[in-house]
């Protein structure tokens, strides 16, 4: 069984409410085939000593325990040629939190995300939003963060298998910080979040879920700055005033 299935099936269990699993360690070897039970032969009690299932996310989490826990990271081929960790920067209470696809050079060189042209782009279109909507929030009370943790060479579109292994800590992310509200920028952090193929120009502007925390898909950033893509721009201020409405409008 793959990560991913192992994760699904725990996922399965918790949306069921099952919060402990219990294995008898006297049992035969999995690839043993299971003794015939007979009809109406009741149901055996459960070992006195049971092991809990193994939590998604700990109790209590932080987002500097998340850190810790990544440290040095070597859990998959991006630490070959990154610079730094990019974790995530913002306000670790925020109540809207932006997911995007994976750091550019200008992130694996300072360890911060989005502070490149795309960054610089997000943050006017925070900002200018947030004013132009008589709110005070700026960029800084927000958290932003990304699907993968490390630069992947050329900006090349994360792996599924390199996904699956930082999605374990972006979901921590998601989980300690317990937004109102995600935003998605982009493809990748779509699929991500949502497991999804279909396009953003489909998804944009609409409500999904992820656990019960609303999500909304955005164009990302770099996208944005193709001069040919400017209807594209209206659109994600469209998208930014839905989302800061839901988040900050009602207070």
């Amino acid at each position: 069984m793959t990560p991913q299935e192992i994760r699904n099936r725990l996922e399965f269990f918790r949306d069921l409410g099952i919060r402990e699993l219990w294995v008898d360690r006297a049992a035969a070897p999995a690839s043993a085939p299971p003794p015939p039970v007979a009809e109406h032969t009741p149901m055996p009690k459960p070992p006195a000593n049971p092991i809990p299932l193994i939590p998604l996310a700990p109790e209590g989490d932080t987002l500097a325990a998340i850190q810790a826990d990544i440290g040095d990271c070597r859990r998959c081929k991006l630490c070959e040629q990154r610079n730094r960790i990019v974790f995530g920067s913002g306000n670790p209470e925020a109540r809207l939190v932006f997911v995007g696809e994976g750091p550019g050079a200008d992130e694996d060189a300072q360890g911060l995300p989005f502070v490149g042209r795309a960054g610089q782009l997000l943050t006017q279109m925070i900002d200018n939003t947030m004013s132009k909507e008589g709110m005070t929030e700026r960029r800084a009370d927000m958290y932003i963060c990304n699907v993968v943790k490390c630069r992947p060479p050329e900006n090349r579109t994360p792996e599924p298998e390199e996904m699956e292994i930082c999605g374990q800590f972006l979901y921590r992310q998601l989980m300690a910080i317990r937004p109102k509200a995600i935003c998605c920028l982009g493809a990748t952090a779509a699929k991500a979040l949502l497991n999804t193929g279909v396009g953003v120009m489909k998804m944009r502007g609409n409500w999904y879920k992820w656990r019960d925390i609303p999500v909304i898909v955005t164009y990302h950033p770099s996208y944005l700055l193709r001069p040919y893509n400017q209807n594209a721009k209206r659109e994600a201020w469209e998208d930014l005033k839905k989302v800061f409405h839901f988040v900050y409008g009602g207070k």
